[in-house]
């Protein structure tokens, strides 16, 4: 039995878990949800110091004792998962990077969106977020390929404003432990996001083992049955 520890991305929450917990249930592992600072039911708690470093002592602190753990990072929070794994040492059994932004030591994940969606995102914030957050909108809701009516409606009013300092800090982590553990990148076709060109490439060039699952970047809600099945072969 495993223990999935599943991490949403950017303006999402533990809600978007809500169709894939049961199916790895069925299976018989555990699965925890992480809710990370300043999103979903926490939006309250958003604020201009909020940053990466916030998030990964979310992760590690949801993770509690657990071991034999099977790390489940959707978009952003890949760029989580090195440090993660670093603090989790021996206690990681595989990574699924789900349609996730990974990066190297000491780069944030400015570094690794192409440059005009970089300068896009600091410009928003700028313009409607104070300066420091990225105020949610449906309208990210095409950018991820969401199509289904009943889908936006359910997802749009629960996005939650996402904190600059998560897109520009940078991330430092020893390398080596993440490279000692199963790594598995699931990359979505229906339809691709071009910003996950650079991390799916590094993703095969490190030996990463990919898999592609067609539906688009929100893949835990509009294919949970198909991405359950993907996580289920990662801890296999």
């Amino acid at each position: 039995m495993a223990t999935y520890l599943l991490v949403h991305g950017a303006m999402h929450g533990a809600w978007c878990w809500s169709e894939v917990i049961p199916l790895l249930e069925l299976a018989g592992h555990d699965a925890i949800a992480v809710t990370l600072t300043g999103q979903g039911e926490r939006a309250d708690e958003l604020t201009p110091e909020v940053g990466v470093w916030d998030h990964v002592n979310d992760i590690v602190s949801a993770a509690g004792e657990s071991g034999d753990i099977v790390l489940a990072a959707h978009s952003y929070s890949g760029v989580l998962i090195g440090p993660v794994v670093e603090q989790l040492a021996g206690r990681v059994r595989s990574v699924v990077a789900a349609g996730a932004f990974l990066v190297e030591p000491g780069e944030s994940l400015l570094d690794v969106e192409p440059e005009a969606t970089a300068r896009r995102y600091l410009e928003i914030a700028a313009d409607s977020g104070d300066g420091w957050r990225v105020p949610a909108s449906t309208a990210f809701l095409d950018q991820w390929g969401v199509v289904d009516p009943g889908l936006r409606e359910f997802i749009g009013p629960r996005l939650t404003d996402f904190p600059l300092r998560a897109v520009t800090d940078p991330v430092n982590f020893d390398p080596v432990p993440l490279a000692s553990v199963a790594r598995h990148y699931l990359e979505h076709t229906d339809p691709p996001l071009a910003s996950l060109t650079l991390s799916i490439q590094r993703a095969r060039e490190s030996g990463w083992r990919m898999s592609t699952i067609r539906t688009g970047h929100d893949l835990m809600l509009t294919a949970p049955a198909a991405f359950a099945q993907a996580l289920l072969a990662a801890s296999a």
